[in-house]
């Protein structure tokens, strides 16, 4: 089989049946023929001075190697209610994982580490919950009632995370549709992740507790851009309120994916939203090449119901084996043994993501349950092969196998090979069913990996530790009569004041229209031009100065407020703004001087209009109407800047 099938040509070939489309040419019809659904989960930490149920300052942030103590623990699956085992607690005590948890004392308390009961709910929270929540249009519930959601990941020392209903059934507006939302949460963030390898995972402690929102819609989203600008809306609205934490971190997205016939995926951890469209393209994608795959193997092997597969240990004597990951694995003493799987040939190349195949599926799930680190695995279907055909083919005759099968050879400590073994007999049997729920961590170039079992149902039950907080009628009504002008109204205003419409993401995402607001209405200074500097020369400078401590977006008040008290220009904020932005302790006079301005008269300017008429003549090159003004304006502009409006200097150029 080895010597005629090409795995790149399969890998093309399947990827051409599954009708995968660069997500640049793909439209709304593309997704309503495969059936895109997807539904979001925006988390947002809220700026409080304390964790939700502790005492612990919320906020405080420490480096990986900085902490004052180590906890260690080891998570264990335990009977529900009604006799059974979570899929995941399961899949988590596979893992034989060390849970280490690094303690910082000035941000961790008894509470954090599951010694202490909990505090009281921590009030100035739950304001900012409920403020949100009649900004979301959500119906806020009459009693808070504060329940335990399992979190099996050892992300939180208790194997459960605190939360709250706050409200229930809104909605938010998008540009062409309105998206419902099922509820927003209030509840204590998890830890942080440190590194997990092997049978280690290390966290720090500092995040954990921290007060968080989520905020959860229907899968109302029919295409991936419908996704991100929900994803947008809800984080605009969140930080509209000013009182919520931003920063790497602070906000993140877990988004729901699924295509006709499909599961529900969670793809965890979000950072940005401009991930959002390439990541719930490709997922639907993966999912219904996973449904062709799933047709296809069912229909070559009648006998799929009682598929397993077969295995034998090899000797590294009896092979020479120069690849270099199986010369690290001989070296370490690890076990090898080569996997047989029955009518897979071909299944292995077949397409799942750009740059991923079915093959990925299996060493993805051995890096996290088996806990193997990679490369664990090399196989038949190899664009690269790292095994010569010679050995392959002994492989074969050791296995028995015949044309139809596709085989594996995987690596690593022997303790950790009966759970490899089990795990890719698993995930196989999982290919004739279709789509594994589960949860999948994603990338920035839009794929994703297997990250966990997606948990059950029944994950949430109430937490005994905490009295029921009711919520009367007149102190929701109080919480309702200070909150910000919506999203939408503030998009309204600005379309009104003209403001250039590539600046609103910027302008939302950094809260920036109340102060766009304020330098209007008390500078006199005029929207388009106000937006502008923030939307278009703040974000460029952003991205190509370092920022400086203590630079906050309120000194641009204070630099436009001196301009302004100077008699100066407005376009000088454009020359000054770089300065300020990398020496913010800078007075704006020695501003003024750094990019050595001098101050000139109108007249003066003008002064010098019949010798550059002169000149131009002299170097006139074109005849196109109105060149001549373009060129003066040009000679003019750098000392104009700051002395005269440029849109009077313009128009007296074009008059004279």
């Amino acid at each position: 089989m080895s010597q005629q099938f090409d795995p790149r040509k399969n890998y093309e070939k399947t990827k051409k049946e599954a009708g995968y489309v660069m997500r640049c040419d793909a439209s709304q019809e593309t997704y309503d023929a495969i059936g895109f659904m997807s539904g979001l989960e925006v988390h947002q930490q809220l700026k409080t001075r304390e964790k939700l149920f502790c005492h612990c300052p919320a906020g405080i942030y420490q480096k990986p190697e900085d902490f004052d103590a180590e906890v260690i623990r080891h998570m264990r699956p335990t009977l529900s209610e009604l006799g059974e085992y979570d899929g995941t607690a399961l899949m988590e005590f596979k893992t034989r994982k060390n849970i280490v948890y690094r303690l910082k004392n000035e941000t961790t308390c008894t509470y954090e580490v599951d010694d202490t009961p909990p505090f009281p709910l921590n009030r100035e929270a739950l304001e900012i919950a409920i403020e949100i929540s009649l900004l979301s249009k959500l119906n806020i519930v009459g009693e808070v009632h504060i329940t335990r959601k399992q979190y099996l990941d050892g992300s939180i020392p208790t194997g459960f995370q605190r939360t709250a209903i706050i409200g229930v059934e809104g909605e938010i507006p998008l540009k062409d549709k309105t998206i419902r939302l099922i509820q927003l949460s209030l509840e204590e963030d998890s830890c942080r992740e440190v590194s997990d390898i092997g049978h280690t995972r290390i966290y720090r402690t500092d995040r954990l507790g921290m007060p968080l929102i989520e905020t959860v819609t229907y899968p109302d989203m029919a295409n991936p851009d419908e996704v991100k600008e929900a994803g947008d809306y809800i984080r605009f609205l969140n930080r509209s309120t000013g009182k919520v934490r931003t920063g790497i971190g602070a906000g993140r997205q877990d988004v729901n994916v699924s295509c006709r016939g499909g599961s529900r995926v969670e793809i965890k951890g979000v950072a940005h939203t401009r991930w959002i469209p390439e990541l719930t393209h490709n997922e639907c994608f993966r999912q219904w090449s996973l449904l062709i795959l799933r047709d296809r193997l069912q229909r070559e092997i009648p006998g799929y119901k009682s598929w397993k597969i077969s295995h034998a240990a090899i000797d590294y004597h009896d092979f020479k084996f120069e690849y270099g990951s199986l010369v690290d694995a001989k070296n370490k003493k690890h076990k090898i043994i080569a996997v047989n799987l029955p009518g897979f040939a071909g299944a292995l190349s077949h397409f799942t993501q750009p740059g991923k195949m079915f093959a990925n599926e299996l060493t993805d799930r051995l890096k996290v349950i088996a806990c193997i680190e990679k490369p664990n695995m090399t196989h038949t279907e190899d664009f690269e092969q790292a095994i010569p055909e010679k050995d392959w083919e002994a492989i074969r005759k050791a296995l028995k196998a015949n044309g139809k099968d596709a085989q594996l050879l995987i690596w690593g400590p022997e303790d950790d090979m009966p759970t490899a073994l089990e795990t890719i007999e698993e995930r196989c049997r999982m290919a004739f069913e279709g789509i594994p729920p589960e949860t999948r961590k994603s990338f920035e170039d839009g794929t994703t990996i297997f990250e966990r079992v997606l948990p059950g149902a029944d994950r949430m039950y109430p937490d005994t530790d905490s009295a029921p907080i009711p919520l009367e009628d007149t102190y929701i009504a109080s919480l309702g009569n200070n909150l910000p002008q919506e999203v939408t109204d503030r998009y309204k205003i600005m379309k009104e004041w003209g403001i250039p419409e590539d600046t609103y993401t910027y302008i939302f995402r950094k809260d920036l229209f109340p102060l766009i607001e304020k330098i209007v209405n008390d500078l006199g200074y005029k929207p388009s031009f106000t937006g502008t500097l923030f939307g278009h020369k703040l974000k460029y400078i952003e991205g190509h100065i370092r920022p400086a401590a203590g630079f906050s977006n309120k000194i641009v008040y204070g630099l436009l407020k001196y301009i302004r008290d100077k008699g100066l220009a407005p376009e000088i904020a454009w020359l000054m703004l770089p300065h300020v932005y990398a020496h913010p302790k800078l007075d704006f006079d020695s501003v003024l001087t750094s990019i050595r301005f001098k101050k000139t008269g109108k007249e003066e300017l003008l002064q010098q209009l019949p010798f550059l008429k002169t000149k131009f003549r002299e170097i006139r090159h074109s005849e196109k109407e109105g060149i001549e003004k373009h060129w003066i304006m040009g000679q003019l502009r750098r000392v104009a800047i700051g002395n005269v409006p440029l849109s009077e200097l313009s128009e007296i150029i074009g008059e004279k």
